[in-house]
Protein backbone atom coordinates (compact mmCIF):
# COMPACT_ATOMS: atom_id res chain seq x y z
CA UNK A 1 0.00 0.00 0.00
CA UNK A 2 1.22 3.48 -0.79
CA UNK A 3 1.63 5.91 2.06
CA UNK A 4 1.80 8.92 -0.21
CA UNK A 5 -0.05 12.16 0.37
CA UNK A 6 0.91 12.43 4.02
CA UNK A 7 0.14 15.78 5.60
CA UNK A 8 3.08 17.70 7.03
CA UNK A 9 1.86 17.59 10.62
CA UNK A 10 0.84 13.93 10.66
CA UNK A 11 2.86 11.56 12.83
CA UNK A 12 3.97 14.36 15.14
CA UNK A 13 3.64 15.31 18.79
CA UNK A 14 3.64 19.08 19.39
CA UNK A 15 4.62 20.16 22.94
CA UNK A 16 3.13 23.36 24.32
CA UNK A 17 2.54 25.24 27.53
CA UNK A 18 -0.10 27.74 28.56
CA UNK A 19 1.75 30.78 29.85
CA UNK A 20 -1.27 32.14 31.72
CA UNK A 21 -1.33 29.02 33.90
CA UNK A 22 1.08 26.33 35.02
CA UNK A 23 -0.18 23.82 32.47
CA UNK A 24 1.74 21.94 29.81
CA UNK A 25 0.32 19.83 27.02
CA UNK A 26 0.73 17.93 23.79
CA UNK A 27 -1.14 17.88 20.49
CA UNK A 28 -0.60 14.59 18.66
CA UNK A 29 -1.47 13.29 15.20
CA UNK A 30 -0.83 9.72 14.07
CA UNK A 31 -1.46 8.68 10.50
CA UNK A 32 1.09 6.59 8.60
CA UNK A 33 2.72 5.35 11.83
CA UNK A 34 -0.64 4.08 13.08
CA UNK A 35 -1.56 2.55 9.74
CA UNK A 36 1.73 0.65 9.68
CA UNK A 37 1.08 -0.65 13.19
CA UNK A 38 -2.35 -1.97 12.23
CA UNK A 39 -1.47 -3.31 8.77
CA UNK A 40 0.75 -5.95 10.37
CA UNK A 41 -2.26 -7.61 11.94
CA UNK A 42 -5.78 -8.64 11.02
CA UNK A 43 -7.62 -7.21 14.00
CA UNK A 44 -11.40 -6.75 14.21
CA UNK A 45 -12.36 -3.05 14.14
CA UNK A 46 -13.16 -2.99 17.88
CA UNK A 47 -9.64 -4.24 18.62
CA UNK A 48 -8.07 -1.85 16.08
CA UNK A 49 -9.76 1.05 17.85
CA UNK A 50 -8.23 0.06 21.20
CA UNK A 51 -4.78 -0.31 19.64
CA UNK A 52 -5.18 3.11 17.98
CA UNK A 53 -6.16 4.72 21.28
CA UNK A 54 -3.31 3.05 23.16
CA UNK A 55 -0.76 4.05 20.50
CA UNK A 56 -1.92 7.66 20.63
CA UNK A 57 -1.72 7.76 24.43
CA UNK A 58 1.73 6.20 24.32
CA UNK A 59 3.05 8.78 21.86
CA UNK A 60 1.73 11.67 23.96
CA UNK A 61 2.90 10.33 27.33
CA UNK A 62 6.27 9.18 25.99
CA UNK A 63 7.02 12.66 24.68
CA UNK A 64 6.37 14.27 28.09
CA UNK A 65 9.10 12.24 29.81
CA UNK A 66 12.85 12.79 29.71
CA UNK A 67 13.20 9.38 28.18
CA UNK A 68 16.51 7.74 27.35
CA UNK A 69 15.11 4.51 25.96
CA UNK A 70 11.58 3.08 26.19
CA UNK A 71 8.15 3.76 27.66
CA UNK A 72 5.55 1.00 27.49
CA UNK A 73 1.84 0.79 28.20
CA UNK A 74 0.27 -2.56 29.05
CA UNK A 75 -3.45 -3.10 29.51
CA UNK A 76 -4.38 -6.58 30.77
CA UNK A 77 -7.85 -7.87 31.49
CA UNK A 78 -9.89 -11.04 31.99
CA UNK A 79 -12.26 -10.35 29.09
CA UNK A 80 -12.14 -11.39 25.43
CA UNK A 81 -9.56 -8.66 24.73
CA UNK A 82 -6.78 -9.85 27.00
CA UNK A 83 -3.88 -7.52 26.26
CA UNK A 84 -3.02 -4.24 24.59
CA UNK A 85 0.73 -3.55 24.58
CA UNK A 86 2.61 -0.56 23.18
CA UNK A 87 6.21 0.68 23.17
CA UNK A 88 7.56 4.19 22.57
CA UNK A 89 11.30 4.48 21.87
CA UNK A 90 12.96 7.83 22.46
CA UNK A 91 14.82 9.44 19.53
CA UNK A 92 18.34 8.06 19.26
CA UNK A 93 19.73 11.52 18.53
CA UNK A 94 18.58 15.13 18.19
CA UNK A 95 16.28 15.56 15.23
CA UNK A 96 15.60 11.83 14.86
CA UNK A 97 12.06 10.47 15.08
CA UNK A 98 10.70 8.59 18.05
CA UNK A 99 9.49 5.07 17.25
CA UNK A 100 6.26 3.38 18.25
CA UNK A 101 4.88 -0.16 18.00
CA UNK A 102 1.78 -1.91 19.38
CA UNK A 103 -0.15 -5.17 19.36
CA UNK A 104 -3.19 -6.86 20.91
CA UNK A 105 -4.00 -10.35 22.16
CA UNK A 106 -7.63 -11.44 22.14
CA UNK A 107 -9.97 -14.42 21.96
CA UNK A 108 -11.43 -14.14 18.46
CA UNK A 109 -14.32 -16.49 19.30
CA UNK A 110 -15.46 -14.35 22.23
CA UNK A 111 -15.05 -10.83 20.84
CA UNK A 112 -18.37 -9.04 20.35
CA UNK A 113 -18.00 -7.01 17.16
CA UNK A 114 -20.99 -4.82 18.04
CA UNK A 115 -19.94 -3.89 21.59
CA UNK A 116 -17.37 -1.26 22.63
CA UNK A 117 -13.90 -2.71 22.82
CA UNK A 118 -13.12 -1.20 26.21
CA UNK A 119 -15.98 -3.10 27.81
CA UNK A 120 -14.43 -6.34 26.52
CA UNK A 121 -11.18 -5.89 28.44
CA UNK A 122 -12.95 -6.77 31.67
CA UNK A 123 -11.31 -6.46 35.07
CA UNK A 124 -7.59 -5.94 35.09
CA UNK A 125 -4.94 -3.26 35.20
CA UNK A 126 -3.42 -0.36 33.29
CA UNK A 127 0.36 -0.12 33.62
CA UNK A 128 3.05 2.30 32.49
CA UNK A 129 6.61 0.99 32.41
CA UNK A 130 9.67 3.20 31.92
CA UNK A 131 13.01 1.62 31.07
CA UNK A 132 15.88 4.09 30.83
CA UNK A 133 18.29 1.49 29.51
CA UNK A 134 21.23 -0.56 30.69
CA UNK A 135 22.26 -0.22 34.35
CA UNK A 136 19.02 1.61 35.19
CA UNK A 137 16.23 0.14 37.32
CA UNK A 138 12.96 0.07 35.35
CA UNK A 139 9.97 1.91 36.82
CA UNK A 140 6.47 0.43 36.79
CA UNK A 141 3.21 2.05 37.86
CA UNK A 142 -0.06 0.13 37.92
CA UNK A 143 -3.67 1.20 38.43
CA UNK A 144 -6.89 -0.82 38.03
CA UNK A 145 -8.94 -0.60 34.85
CA UNK A 146 -11.28 2.33 35.43
CA UNK A 147 -13.75 4.56 33.63
CA UNK A 148 -15.04 3.94 30.12
CA UNK A 149 -11.91 4.29 27.96
CA UNK A 150 -8.16 3.83 27.94
CA UNK A 151 -7.77 7.60 28.24
CA UNK A 152 -9.82 7.44 31.47
CA UNK A 153 -7.37 4.78 32.69
CA UNK A 154 -4.42 7.02 31.82
CA UNK A 155 -5.97 9.97 33.66
CA UNK A 156 -6.54 7.77 36.73
CA UNK A 157 -2.94 6.55 36.53
CA UNK A 158 -1.51 10.10 36.63
CA UNK A 159 -3.90 11.13 39.39
CA UNK A 160 -3.14 8.13 41.62
CA UNK A 161 0.48 7.27 40.80
CA UNK A 162 1.94 10.68 39.96
CA UNK A 163 -0.49 13.08 41.68
CA UNK A 164 -0.58 15.12 38.49
CA UNK A 165 -4.00 16.26 37.22
CA UNK A 166 -4.08 15.13 33.59
CA UNK A 167 -6.69 15.29 30.85
CA UNK A 168 -6.88 13.61 27.44
CA UNK A 169 -9.26 14.42 24.61
CA UNK A 170 -8.84 11.93 21.76
CA UNK A 171 -10.37 11.03 18.43
CA UNK A 172 -9.51 8.06 16.23
CA UNK A 173 -11.02 6.05 13.43
CA UNK A 174 -10.89 5.29 9.72
CA UNK A 175 -10.95 8.36 7.51
CA UNK A 176 -10.79 8.96 3.77
CA UNK A 177 -9.00 11.80 2.01
CA UNK A 178 -10.05 12.74 -1.54
CA UNK A 179 -8.68 10.23 -4.02
CA UNK A 180 -7.16 7.99 -1.32
CA UNK A 181 -8.24 4.74 0.32
CA UNK A 182 -9.65 4.69 3.82
CA UNK A 183 -7.05 4.41 6.57
CA UNK A 184 -6.71 4.95 10.28
CA UNK A 185 -6.05 8.38 11.75
CA UNK A 186 -5.80 9.46 15.36
CA UNK A 187 -5.38 12.80 17.07
CA UNK A 188 -5.64 14.23 20.53
CA UNK A 189 -4.80 16.90 23.07
CA UNK A 190 -3.20 16.21 26.43
CA UNK A 191 -3.25 18.70 29.32
CA UNK A 192 -1.23 18.23 32.48
CA UNK A 193 -0.85 20.44 35.52
CA UNK A 194 2.71 20.86 36.65
CA UNK A 195 3.58 19.89 40.25
CA UNK A 196 2.85 22.59 42.81
CA UNK A 197 5.75 24.06 44.72
CA UNK A 198 5.92 23.40 48.44
CA UNK A 199 4.53 26.19 50.56
CA UNK A 200 1.76 27.11 48.10
CA UNK A 201 -0.81 29.23 49.94
CA UNK A 202 -4.55 28.41 50.00
CA UNK A 203 -5.26 31.43 47.77
CA UNK A 204 -2.62 30.28 45.28
CA UNK A 205 -4.06 26.76 45.28
CA UNK A 206 -7.50 28.19 44.57
CA UNK A 207 -6.14 30.17 41.63
CA UNK A 208 -4.36 27.07 40.32
CA UNK A 209 -7.60 25.08 40.51
CA UNK A 210 -9.45 27.83 38.64
CA UNK A 211 -6.80 27.80 35.88
CA UNK A 212 -7.12 24.03 35.55
CA UNK A 213 -10.92 24.12 35.43
CA UNK A 214 -10.87 26.88 32.81
CA UNK A 215 -8.44 24.99 30.58
CA UNK A 216 -10.60 21.87 30.81
CA UNK A 217 -13.75 23.78 29.92
CA UNK A 218 -11.98 25.16 26.85
CA UNK A 219 -10.81 21.68 25.87
CA UNK A 220 -14.41 20.44 26.16
CA UNK A 221 -15.23 22.53 23.08
CA UNK A 222 -12.79 20.73 20.74
CA UNK A 223 -14.35 18.86 17.82
CA UNK A 224 -13.30 15.56 16.25
CA UNK A 225 -12.44 17.21 12.94
CA UNK A 226 -10.10 19.57 14.76
CA UNK A 227 -8.31 16.61 16.33
CA UNK A 228 -7.89 14.45 13.22
CA UNK A 229 -9.11 16.57 10.29
CA UNK A 230 -6.55 17.07 7.51
CA UNK A 231 -7.24 20.79 7.13
CA UNK A 232 -6.55 21.92 10.72
CA UNK A 233 -2.96 22.25 11.88
CA UNK A 234 -2.11 21.49 15.54
CA UNK A 235 -1.10 25.13 16.09
CA UNK A 236 -4.50 26.25 14.80
CA UNK A 237 -6.20 23.90 17.26
CA UNK A 238 -4.23 25.46 20.12
CA UNK A 239 -5.06 29.00 19.07
CA UNK A 240 -8.73 28.20 18.66
CA UNK A 241 -8.94 26.54 22.07
CA UNK A 242 -6.47 28.48 24.20
CA UNK A 243 -5.73 31.83 22.57
CA UNK A 244 -6.57 33.67 25.82
CA UNK A 245 -4.26 31.33 27.76
CA UNK A 246 -1.22 32.49 25.73
CA UNK A 247 -0.06 29.13 24.32
CA UNK A 248 3.65 28.71 23.68
CA UNK A 249 4.73 25.91 21.31
CA UNK A 250 8.02 24.05 21.04
CA UNK A 251 9.57 21.94 18.30
CA UNK A 252 7.36 19.03 17.21
CA UNK A 253 8.60 15.47 17.66
CA UNK A 254 8.20 13.14 14.68
CA UNK A 255 6.89 9.64 15.44
CA UNK A 256 7.45 6.68 13.10
CA UNK A 257 6.55 3.03 13.28
CA UNK A 258 9.56 1.02 14.41
CA UNK A 259 10.29 -2.36 15.96
CA UNK A 260 13.35 -3.36 17.99
CA UNK A 261 13.14 -7.11 17.36
CA UNK A 262 16.11 -9.00 15.88
CA UNK A 263 17.36 -12.57 15.56
CA UNK A 264 19.99 -11.85 18.23
CA UNK A 265 17.26 -10.84 20.70
CA UNK A 266 15.23 -13.94 19.89
CA UNK A 267 18.30 -16.10 20.48
CA UNK A 268 18.93 -14.34 23.77
CA UNK A 269 15.35 -14.99 24.91
CA UNK A 270 15.74 -18.69 24.03
CA UNK A 271 19.06 -19.03 25.83
CA UNK A 272 17.29 -19.86 29.12
CA UNK A 273 15.94 -23.15 27.73
CA UNK A 274 17.62 -26.55 27.90
CA UNK A 275 18.22 -28.79 24.88
CA UNK A 276 15.17 -30.82 25.94
CA UNK A 277 13.02 -27.70 25.95
CA UNK A 278 14.35 -26.62 22.55
CA UNK A 279 13.51 -30.08 21.18
CA UNK A 280 9.84 -29.57 22.06
CA UNK A 281 9.90 -26.31 20.10
CA UNK A 282 11.48 -27.85 17.01
CA UNK A 283 9.21 -28.24 13.98
CA UNK A 284 8.95 -31.28 11.71
CA UNK A 285 11.25 -29.44 9.32
CA UNK A 286 13.96 -29.46 11.98
CA UNK A 287 13.91 -25.76 12.77
CA UNK A 288 12.77 -23.48 15.57
CA UNK A 289 10.61 -20.59 14.48
CA UNK A 290 9.57 -17.41 16.26
CA UNK A 291 7.33 -14.51 15.29
CA UNK A 292 7.46 -10.95 16.61
CA UNK A 293 4.05 -10.09 18.02
CA UNK A 294 4.59 -6.40 17.26
CA UNK A 295 5.75 -6.36 13.64
CA UNK A 296 5.15 -9.92 12.44
CA UNK A 297 8.81 -10.63 11.59
CA UNK A 298 9.39 -14.39 11.19
CA UNK A 299 12.63 -15.97 12.40
CA UNK A 300 13.88 -19.47 11.47
CA UNK A 301 16.79 -20.90 13.48
CA UNK A 302 18.84 -24.07 13.85
CA UNK A 303 17.82 -25.74 17.15
CA UNK A 304 21.42 -26.88 17.75
CA UNK A 305 22.46 -23.26 18.10
CA UNK A 306 19.86 -22.43 20.76
CA UNK A 307 19.41 -22.97 24.49
CA UNK A 308 21.82 -22.64 27.39
CA UNK A 309 23.29 -26.14 26.91
CA UNK A 310 24.19 -25.25 23.32
CA UNK A 311 25.59 -21.95 24.57
CA UNK A 312 27.75 -23.67 27.16
CA UNK A 313 29.25 -25.84 24.47
CA UNK A 314 29.64 -23.05 21.97
CA UNK A 315 27.07 -24.62 19.64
Amino acid sequence: MSFGGQIAWDDTVLPFQLDRSDIRGRVARLDTALERVLLRHDYPPVVEALVAEAALLTAMIGQTIKLRWRLSIQVRGDGPIRLIATDYYAPEEDGAPARIRAYASFDADRVDHDAPGFEQIGKGYFAILIDQGRDMTPYQGITPIAGSSLSDCAEAYFDQSEQLPTRFELSFGQATLPGQPSKWRAGGVMLQHMPQASGTSPREREAIAEDWNRANLLLDTVEDLELIGPMVQPTEVLLRLFHEETPRVYDPQAVHFGCSCSEDKVRQSLSIYSAKDIATMTTEAGTVTADCQFCGAHYIMDPQSLGFEAGEHGG
